[in-house]
């Protein structure tokens, strides 16, 4: 159960960026739909690597993590756009671009 939490944690994390990037790009696009499934590989990597494996119980907090992930990002996209005049996809360069402003 603690490495389901773990990894759980580590599939919201991974999220943030792709979700800050899916925010900001036109809905059904190719880049929408990319920053929703680029990371689904590295979760089922981190998922057989971890030996969690794939039992019904373990969607529940993975595919929570990767929702909250994605919600998380795009809130964060709405926070840093509110603060800084220069945006992009790129949840790195903006938040250095805020730091420096």
């Amino acid at each position: 159960m603690r490495t389901l939490i773990i990894i759980s944690i580590l599939v919201f994390i991974l999220n943030i960026p792709f979700g800050y990037w899916r925010a900001n790009v036109k809905r059904f696009s190719t880049q929408w739909f990319l920053a929703i499934h680029i990371s689904v590989p590295f979760i089922v990597a981190l998922r057989i690597l971890s030996g969690v494996g794939f039992g019904w119980y373990t969607y529940v907090l993975l595919v929570g993590g990767f929702f909250l992930g994605q919600k998380f990002g795009s809130m964060l996209l709405k926070w840093v756009h509110a603060r800084c005049e220069r945006e992009s996809s790129c949840l790195v360069m903006d938040l250095i671009r805020c730091a420096q402003t």
